[in-house]
């Protein structure tokens, strides 16, 4: 093997897409995912590649201090790809701490650990630290997000990311330690939880349930392919210089209600229904406290100094996301009765 890299939160929607990506480019790495396969946590979305020789995955909570220091003691981890995080708005609006605890002193458990197994010997070593475009606040019409937006984050969620973006920061200025960012758009495609808008949306087409929409509809988001994103994330960590943070962002903005008419479109198609059918189950709902209206990333310093720019626009990459979604009914079925939490035991514990 080559080098042992550290994924956190491989389990998840996005993680699970760059271990993957990792797992099959590289055969030469030793890719370790840590996840505490809570809620988000599905290790189902792996199934393609759990058993591959350069695959690992290891249960464990990044909040847990000691646990995080035995794992460094254990592996010779060589990178860190940090996407491990407590990441729906809403659910932090409900219980801030828990996004304290993931999203903060989780960053900084792995952060001390870091730097205390490579203790100063930083030559080919990397920590990355995956974090989100709403650290920046809100945008009016007009205007985008660049590396150099000042921080304004305004929900319990984005403060946390803003923290733990600070002090990754923090200790590459103060200890050295080799980092590099990203602050990523909206993120759609296979294997979302579907308490996100497209997966729930999904879902509830296509059992004829309502279509809850915040508001009016009129919030703006940029929204990224998630096979893309892991892309650029391939990208950031093989190429991307120490200290610099990189947007990544998919040049797709769409208000909230335009996307999910698009999305109807789309649906009444694959499922053979009169046009305007799914439309009809749009229902507008009481806003999101403090619910931002518009992100929009730049993504220009991404394209002309690593060369990444999305290879999907929204038209197509929602045809891709509703066929996985329709052709893996299995798995939705899994995730809205809970027993996709029962795969670990199978396929871990009782072996």
């Amino acid at each position: 093997m080559g080098k042992t890299i550290l994924i956190t939160g491989g389990a998840g929607f996005i993680g699970s897409h760059v271990v993957r990506l990792f797992v099959n480019k590289y055969p030469q790495y030793k890719i370790v995912n840590l996840d505490a396969l809570t809620y988000a946590g599905n290790l189902e979305n792996l199934r393609d590649v759990e058993n591959a020789p350069n695959y690992e995955f290891v249960k464990g909570d990044i909040t847990d201090g000691d646990f995080i220091q035995k794992l460094f003691a254990d592996y010779t981890f060589d990178g860190v790809l940090h996407l491990a995080a407590e990441s729906h708005v809403d659910r932090s609006i409900a219980n801030p701490m828990e996004f304290i605890m993931t999203n903060i002193v989780g960053t900084v458990n792995l952060l001390n650990a870091a730097r205390h197994a490579w203790d100063g010997n930083f030559e080919d070593k990397r920590f990355y630290h995956i974090s989100t475009d709403e650290v920046y606040g809100s945008l009016g019409d007009t205007g985008f997000f660049t590396e150099e937006t000042a921080y304004d984050p305004r929900s319990p969620y984005s403060a946390s990311k803003a923290s733990s973006d600070h002090l990754v920061r923090a200790y590459f200025h103060t200890y050295k330690l080799p980092v590099v960012l990203s602050n990523c758009s909206n993120n759609y495609g296979p294997n979302q939880f579907p308490e996100k808008l497209i997966p729930l949306a999904i879902n509830n087409i296509e059992n004829n349930r309502p279509i809850p929409i915040y508001g009016k509809g009129e919030n703006i988001r940029d929204w990224l392919y998630v096979v893309d994103h892991a892309r650029a994330i391939d990208v950031v960590y093989h190429q991307g210089v120490l200290g610099e943070t990189y947007n990544i962002g998919g040049n797709n903005e769409w208000t909230n209600i335009d996307l999910i008419h698009v999305l109807c479109e789309v649906m009444d198609k694959k499922l053979g229904r009169e046009p305007g059918t799914s439309a009809k189950l749009i229902t507008f709902v009481k806003d999101r406290a403090g619910h931002d209206l518009r992100y929009a990333i730049d993504a220009t310093k991404i394209k002309n100094d690593l060369d990444w720019e999305p290879s999907l626009q929204f038209p197509e990459g929602i045809e891709r996301t509703v066929e996985w979604y329709l052709n893996n009914k299995e798995w939705m079925i899994n995730i809205t009765s809970g027993t996709y939490q029962e795969y670990y035991d199978k396929q871990y514990t009782e072996r």
